[in-house]
């Protein structure tokens, strides 16, 4: 199973604050031990949502709002990418992560969707292109 860990932000990241020296060596460490592990697909910090847009869609129409956005608890400072054998597993490996803000903060656990979540709407033609694009993003690591 797939899941995106999602940091959710805090005022401190979205004000900019960036993580002290023992924080990042702390959470390169954790990383180091999701990697070895072959947990860790992906992860990334995010900038302050101030550096952000957001796209709303109303039928054709597209409306642009820059950020910053008011609703902190709402947004996410950065993401892991994580592949587990089940919930059960990812939260246990949320248990061993170093508060990953300094203070209070909070993370995340979603499972990603898998192509057999969408029954018969995954036809053979789609699963073969989703496994055709899957196969050329793996290709440019």
């Amino acid at each position: 199973m797939r899941f995106m860990v999602m940091v959710k932000a805090t005022k401190q990241s979205e004000a900019g604050v960036m993580p002290s020296e023992k924080l990042l060596a702390d959470m390169m460490k954790f990383n180091q031990e999701l990697l070895d592990a072959g947990v860790m697909k992906a992860g990334e910090g995010l900038h302050p949502s101030s550096k952000g847009v957001r796209v709303k869609f109303s039928g054709g129409d597209r409306v642009i709002t820059d950020g910053p956005f008011a609703e902190t608890k709402e947004l996410v400072a950065g993401f892991w990418l994580w592949e587990c054998k089940s919930m059960a597993q990812a939260i246990e490996w949320v248990k061993k992560c170093p508060n990953p803000m300094e203070g209070e903060s909070e993370i995340e656990i979603r499972p990603l969707f898998e192509s057999e979540d969408f029954g018969d709407a995954m036809t053979d033609e789609v699963r073969t292109q989703e496994e055709r694009m899957r196969q050329e993003l793996a290709g440019r690591k």
